[in-house]
């Protein structure tokens, strides 16, 4: 488990959410970076929205599987920018 994985995990577990909460917002996170090919830490918010467009268009998303990913990737970028401030 990568150090970026392991903190979103646990900060979703300090936040108290439920355990099929963190595996499907884990999966979402992880289907975005196998999308673009790249480790998310390395993805920003252009790359959000290009993966916004194609979960829309392209994959044709219902709105829940849309909404979750969305809510999964703020998430993650909130926990990634605090990981990153906490390190400088």
């Amino acid at each position: 488990m990568t150090p970026l994985r392991k903190r979103m995990t646990e900060d979703m577990q300090l936040r108290n959410y439920a355990a099929k909460t963190v595996e499907n917002y884990t999966r979402h996170i992880g289907c975005f970076a196998r999308y673009f090919g790249k480790s998310p830490e390395h993805l920003g918010p252009e790359e959000v929205r290009t993966y916004q467009v194609y979960l829309v268009n392209e994959k044709k998303a219902s709105w829940s599987s849309f909404n979750q990913a969305v809510c999964a990737l703020r998430f993650f970028t909130g926990i990634r920018y605090l990981a990153s401030g906490m390190s400088t």
